[in-house]
């Protein structure tokens, strides 16, 4: 899942930071595998929180907000406990932003893009323009530890995870295969020396969503009212569970399912799978398409552009080139939306000719920093995800993926694969994937696309049985419909989140 509109772990970076990543296994092999569920509701101490008055001004020293204030947003810091258990404890600040509603205001509505790690101090900027910004206060979140909220989670700096794309290759090449779970520890070390352990232990999405209600409760509102996409909606359904009975309205769009890990490979690939099937049964259909003329061949002919750049990137005009990586993320770029297939057209008819300059334009915005903060999702992940810790199991995973999506295998499949730095979390987990239990909940909408290409639609609707909510059905290949000019989703939905009143149970809107 991702924000809006995986990379592997970092290469091996100083021996120091080696030497850090060998004791950090060594301890986290004592590490109970029990979920340390915080505690959320009835602690004494949280009142001071909820009687918070927020102090809005400028975005401008913000980190990300530098063009906010003059597209109308303002800013604020609300204060949370890291950990809910010891409110007295050290406190987060947690960045929002406002756009004030043009018209008369309904309530203010709290959005979440997706991730986790996607930065959601802009998202009502990107609303603006929106029939939603006409009748809601729209408040953006960097959650705990993201963006400019403080304390920040730091893995990575920019200039460690530019130079890890510049050196990165297919993965599990034999050259460095024997380095992977080493980068893995590496990126563990690197998160508890910089960020600390009390608040990676603390970002959660069980956190995060009692977060939400104290922001709920600083901003006047009786109840809450929330938009989230892709990851979103499993922090909307968290909220749901925690709190059922301070919900006022919420649209889950691009809905996840709760029983699976956040981003489980399989279900992911299987879905990008089959948005590129659909794009080249569409392809197809033009002269001169680059994956050739057959739909049933599609995923072969991909392999024949895009594996060579493993070992003879293709030349761009920055000469950087194009390697296999950023090929295949340029590619996946495209399939959250058929408006982007004649972008990829025009990508792969210009890689046939040797020239790597719009897939790397594509990759480049994919991978770019503020769209996603690829250390704070692996946090999230280790705390919410079942983590997997033996080889065998790992292995198998990587067989499923690539029988699942051949389209992406980079055609090096390996006997051993390195465990990922969910193995090595110094930190127990503090959720686990599962069908939620809600009671009291008002009716809540759900939004899914029947070719949804990273929460396939058969998790929408087991959200949708599990919260008793309306399914909204489009019938194309879009990652999140609301508010993406499908006049048939959004004015029902707009309606509801207006006047309560929900859409028609099964509504199911075709491709315009």
């Amino acid at each position: 899942m991702l924000n809006w509109r995986n990379r592997s772990a970092p290469r091996i970076g100083q021996q120091a930071w080696l030497a850090a990543a060998l004791v950090l296994a060594a301890a986290c092999g004592a590490q109970p595998e029990t979920v340390q569920s915080p505690q959320l509701e009835n602690t004494p101490g949280l009142d001071k929180y909820y009687r918070q008055t927020p102090v809005w001004g400028s975005c401008e020293s913000f980190d990300g907000g530098a063009d906010l204030t003059s597209a109308g947003l303002e800013c604020a810091r609300v204060a949370v406990p890291i950990d809910y258990a010891a409110p007295d404890g050290t406190t987060a600040r947690v960045a929002i932003s406002r756009l004030r509603a043009r018209g008369a205001k309904v309530a203010s509505i709290l959005t979440n893009p997706g991730g986790p790690g996607g930065i959601g101090l802009t998202m009502p900027a990107e609303l603006a323009q929106t029939p939603l910004a006409e009748r809601f206060d729209v408040i953006g979140i960097d959650l705990r530890g993201l963006g400019a909220s403080t304390p920040k989670l730091v893995c990575d700096t920019p200039e460690e995870s530019a130079a890890e794309r510049a050196g990165h290759s297919a993965e599990y090449l034999p050259f460095w295969m024997s380095h992977a779970e080493h980068d893995s520890m590496n990126l563990a070390a690197k998160c508890v020396q910089r960020t600390g352990l009390e608040l990676l232990s603390h970002v959660g999405t069980r956190e995060s969503a009692a977060d939400l209600d104290i922001i709920r409760a600083v901003l006047g509102e009786e109840k809450l009212t929330y938009f989230g996409v892709s990851y979103g909606t499993r922090l909307g359904s968290t909220y749901a569970e925690l709190f059922p009975d301070r919900v006022r309205a919420m649209v889950l769009d691009g809905a996840a399912d709760p029983a699976t890990n956040i981003a489980d490979p399989v279900i992911v690939y299987t879905g990008l799978q089959h948005a590129f099937d659909a794009y080249a049964a569409d392809c197809v259909k033009a002269p001169g398409c680059p994956i050739g003329t057959d739909p049933t061949r599609a995923s072969e002919r991909m392999a024949a552009l895009l594996r060579p750049l493993t070992d003879r990137p293709a030349s761009t005009s920055d000469g950087r080139g194009l390697d296999y990586s950023d090929a295949s993320t340029a590619v996946i770029s495209t399939m959250y939306t058929s408006k982007a297939w004649p972008v990829l057209t025009r990508g792969l008819t210009e890689l046939t000719k040797g020239n790597g300059d719009i897939l790397l334009t594509l990759a480049d915005g994919y991978l770019a920093p503020e769209a996603i903060d690829t250390g704070y999702k692996t946090a999230v992940r280790c705390l919410d995800d079942e983590r997997i810790t033996d080889r065998d199991s790992a292995l198998q995973l990587d067989r499923r993926v690539r029988a699942a999506a051949p389209a992406f295998d980079s055609g090096h499949p390996s006997g051993w694969v390195p465990l990922d730095a969910c193995a090595f979390w110094p930190v127990p987990p503090t959720s686990r994937p599962h069908v939620p239990t809600v009671i009291g909940l008002p009716k809540v909408v759900v939004v899914s696309s029947t070719g949804d290409p990273v929460t396939p639609y058969s998790g929408a609707t087991n959200l949708a049985r599990a919260l008793g909510a309306v399914l909204v059905t489009y019938e194309g290949v879009q990652h999140g419909s609301f508010l993406d000019g499908v006049k048939c989703v959004d004015e029902p939905v707009l309606k509801y989140l207006i006047e309560l009143t929900p859409p028609r149970d099964g509504l199911r809107c075709p491709v315009q």
